[in-house]
């Protein structure tokens, strides 16, 4: 497939906002991918060439695609500079600056989709001396070969910012549509921005298959080159496979253990919530791995969790959950979240690292064991396999501390008993439920003692004034709508310190925000969605300053949250949750 096909569903999804339709262009250009280019089609619309999972990352700054433009047109930088922060968009200055070359590519070549794939995918391995240049030739190859409007494209997907607000949500639909829209008599009215089908429940058979297939996948190559291959009996055999991590399931926050026994029924199985970050861990004979909620791979910083696992936990193959906690070494009393999340970037001094910031596993779930998925056994017999294969050991490997009740009473005590452990509250769990991968879901419920925080990303900063001058100190934060599209929801510069000693600091994020500004305009620049952001507030309020419809009165940052990428943020729709709720 020509990648200038590509490039113009691209340009088709940019100019509309309604989901049906977008999900409508995805599904014609879907109907017309061949086999062979469908993993590469479904990684570029999500604005990717490898999948979550996977180790390796484009990682390419905005300088090195501004040299590669410079090779590709011979514009001088400082000009590809001062587009760029005129439009705050790199890749319409790539397509500005291709479309006025002088020297027309009459006999380069036409870019096709394996070539664009095969030249980014090529990014991560070019290591050493000589490196940047190779870089630079790479994508510079491209740009001489692209027309404008390809141009604009290959640099957004160079730099991971697509900008076409195409969620996993619309892929998904766009699957079902593609390759059994005859089959269940889809019709979509562009005129209306409308879709009929005739048996809803055939409908929702088939939507529930690719669902399933993506739940264990967690990657929509495999689960669109199933649908066209294999069809709904192959989607409906798709399994997890270790090695390959999956979302993780997520609670609902409810206000106190009344609607918690509400939500999850009785009796319930309380657990401590704990201030750690969450694991998945991956068992296949000798070899283990260890993921984040984010799906990277952090085996290599926590050797003493492969440890434990090897020697105290039984089983041929295994996916295990649990949250990593931290204890001062001394005192073995558990240390907060942002004292371990150290650990989860550091690439040196492991060793010396973990004997500073030593972590016990609590593990509560498992949903594979054995070459057997679990996600359909209920919880109860889900935890009861965990206790027959843990041999648990204090400060090393243990299972999650549990009360199974019905009463009121017995959960209060259980709660302040979590909460002067040092951990963050508790969880209620319904016994009978299934796991399902990467929602939030009714059947788990967590309970804490102050307003609910939200997890936010940053997409803004301005510089500082006076003897802040010189840090990034306001952060413009942003939530995600079902489409993928980025919120923004308020700004917040209070709960940072000005001393690094004192906690998170303005000096530490303005070092951590600097890499990836793409554009500045006065004191305001613009970041690549990338930092994840822990804030509390007062109260959420209606307000049409910001995209989401809704601002956040007296906002706090109260931490950094390494362990989370742009998918785990705070929905939209939770958030209006918590607004109606605000209001009862």
């Amino acid at each position: 497939m020509k990648y200038s096909d590509l490039a113009q569903v691209y340009q088709q999804l940019e100019s509309t906002s309604k989901r049906l339709e977008k999900t409508h262009i995805i599904a014609e250009l879907l109907k017309k991918t061949s086999t062979d280019d469908i993993d590469k089609i479904t990684l570029l619309l999500q604005g990717k060439v490898f999948p979550s999972y996977d180790e390796s990352k484009l990682g390419v700054a905005s300088q090195l695609v501004i040299k590669a433009i410079h090779t590709a047109t011979g514009i001088k930088t400082d000009k590809i500079q001062d587009e760029w922060r005129k439009t705050g968009d790199l890749g319409k200055v790539a397509e500005n600056l291709v479309a006025k070359k002088k020297q027309a590519t009459l006999l380069s070549k036409e870019l096709t989709i394996s070539k664009v794939f095969e030249n980014l995918k090529k990014l991560p391995a070019i290591e050493g001396a000589g490196s940047v240049d190779r870089k630079i030739s790479l994508i510079a190859e491209l740009l001489t070969s692209a027309k404008p409007l390809e141009a604009r494209y290959i640099v957004r997907n160079v730099l991971e910012e697509l900008r076409v607000g195409v969620g996993s949500g619309s892929l998904r639909d766009a699957v079902t549509w593609a390759y059994f829209g005859d089959k269940l008599k889809i019709k979509y009215d562009d005129e209306t921005n409308d879709i009929k089908f005739p048996d809803r429940e055939l409908y929702n058979k088939y939507t529930n298959a690719v669902q399933h297939a993506f739940d264990v996948t967690n990657d929509l190559s495999i689960v669109a080159k199933t649908a066209k291959d294999k069809g709904l009996k192959g989607l409906e055999k798709v399994e997890m496979e270790v090695g390959r991590p999956i979302k993780v399931m997520l609670a609902l926050k409810v206000k106190n253990i009344k609607e918690g026994f509400e939500r999850v029924g009785k009796p319930g199985q309380v657990e401590y919530k704990y201030d750690g970050f969450r694991m998945q861990i991956h068992k296949k004979g000798n070899e283990i791995r260890i993921y984040t909620r984010r799906l990277e791979n952090v085996t290599k910083q926590f050797p003493e969790i492969v440890d434990y696992v090897k020697k105290q936990a039984k089983g041929e193959s295994f996916i295990l959950e649990g949250e990593a906690v931290g204890f001062d070494p001394k005192t073995k009393k558990y240390l907060p979240f942002q004292n371990v999340s150290q650990r989860i970037k550091r690439k040196y001094d492991i060793k010396k690292m973990s004997g500073q910031f030593p972590v016990e596993l609590n593990l509560f779930d498992i949903i594979y064991y054995n070459g057997k998925s679990l996600i359909k056994k209920p919880f109860k017999e889900r935890r009861a396999l965990l206790e027959k294969i843990i041999k648990p050991t204090d400060k090393r490997i243990v299972l999650a501390k549990k009360l199974v009740t019905s009463h009121t009473k017995q959960v209060e005590k259980f709660y302040n008993e979590a909460l002067n452990n040092s951990q963050e509250g508790i969880m209620m769990k319904t016994l009978d439920a299934l796991y399902k991968p990467g929602a939030r879901v009714g059947y788990m419920v967590k309970i804490k003692p102050v307003m609910e925080s939200l997890d936010l990303i940053i997409v803004a900063a301005e510089w500082g004034e006076g003897k802040r001058s010189g840090w990034l100190t306001s952060y413009t934060l942003a939530c995600i709508d079902e489409d993928g599209k980025l919120l923004t929801i308020g700004k917040s510069s209070t709960g940072l310190k000005e001393k690094p000693s004192e906690g998170l600091s303005f000096q530490e994020m303005t070092e951590i925000l600097k890499p990836l500004i793409i554009n500045q305009k006065g004191k305001l620049v613009k970041v690549k969605p990338q930092v994840v952001i822990e804030v509390q507030y007062e109260e959420i309020q209606k307000s049409p300053t910001y995209e989401s419809g809704y601002a956040l009165r007296f906002p706090r940052v109260i931490r950094l949250r390494s362990d989370r990428g742009v998918d785990d943020i705070t929905p939209l729709d939770i958030i209006e949750g918590y607004y109606k709720a605000q209001k009862k």
